[in-house]
């Protein structure tokens, strides 16, 4: 007795990724492809800052951060990311001495992502 093909067997797999974080993953993926160090470096030297190591790697940790998260809600929210993911070295200092605009503003032009609502708003307060 033949065995039917299953419809995937037959038509192979034409599925659709229905799941929405995983479609905004894949977009903000997209989205870090059109951007590199050179960039950093333009954007950087602009500004009067000479990029290092230490630079890329608080960049890198932004890229990572809006990878798996997105836009955050605030600046403040992302300063407070930083400053614990960096305590280590000083926190908010040592970021603050890197980043002379303020890490959340600056490192976010730097590393190609946009800048959270109301962080450069005196208004609102800084997130420098």
């Amino acid at each position: 007795m033949k065995q039917k093909a299953s419809l995937v067997d037959e038509f192979g797999d034409k599925s659709v990724d229905t799941d929405i974080d995983s479609q905004q993953h894949t977009q903000r993926e997209r989205e870090l492809q059109n951007w590199d160090e050179e960039q950093a470096r333009g954007i950087a030297k602009e500004e009067g800052v000479e990029l290092t190591d230490a630079h890329f790697e608080v960049i890198q940790r932004l890229r990572d951060y809006y990878l798996e998260n997105g836009s955050v809600e605030s600046g403040r929210e992302l300063g407070d990311i930083l400053d614990e993911a960096f305590s280590d070295q000083g926190g908010r200092q040592y970021l603050r001495r890197l980043f002379p605009h303020g890490p959340v503003t600056q490192g976010m032009r730097f590393a190609g992502l946009p800048v959270p609502a109301h962080s450069e708003d005196e208004g609102f307060g800084t997130a420098r």
